[in-house]
């Protein structure tokens, strides 16, 4: 089941809850729902994470956390999804991002992968600007839409697949 892999890697609600830059939220925090792991608040918080770790912006991990507030997604998984964007991955993710925009603008490109590192990309902010948040834009719904969708489908055909399974033990345990 989906849940049990999920729970698997998820932080402690009493980590988050205590994180420094989360304190503004104050109580609603404490929302049981935030902590519960079900087909929806699953769903929703991939969507969250798949959303917000493909913006090019600072503080992705609280923009998550924020909204996963405000639409009752898993709190936790929000953010762990978030970190699927780090240091390494990144420039590859944002390199796809801006070839994304510059072809829905029609822009030529003539930015080398090289550019997608911190100093790179602010120096070389004025041309690939516009085109990166496009990109990310783009990608990010997408992801986020199929990260939705994909959740609650795996979790749907793993409770089926659990469900056939005990059927199939009851009736083994039946016939002998």
């Amino acid at each position: 089941m989906p849940k049990k892999l999920i729970q698997r890697f998820m932080p402690e609600h009493h980590v988050i809850k205590e994180h420094k830059h989360l304190q503004f939220l104050g109580e609603h925090l404490h929302n049981p729902n935030l902590w519960h792991l079900n087909r929806k608040s699953a769903a929703l918080a991939f969507a969250v994470g798949f959303f917000y770790m493909y913006l090019p912006i600072p503080g992705q991990m609280i923009v998550a956390a924020v909204l996963a507030l405000l639409v009752g997604a898993n709190l936790p998984l929000s953010v762990v999804l978030v970190w699927i964007t780090n240091p390494v991955t990144m420039p590859p993710m944002f390199y796809a991002a801006y070839k994304l925009g510059s072809w829905v603008l029609g822009v030529k490109n003539a930015i080398s992968p090289d550019v997608f590192t911190l100093g790179g990309a602010l120096s070389e902010l004025g041309d690939i600007l516009w085109p990166l948040l496009l990109g990310s834009l783009i990608l990010g719904v997408t992801l986020a839409v199929i990260g939705y969708f994909g959740i609650l489908w795996l979790w749907r055909f793993m409770t089926i697949r659990r469900w056939r399974k005990r059927r199939r033990e009851r009736q083994a345990r039946g016939a002998s």
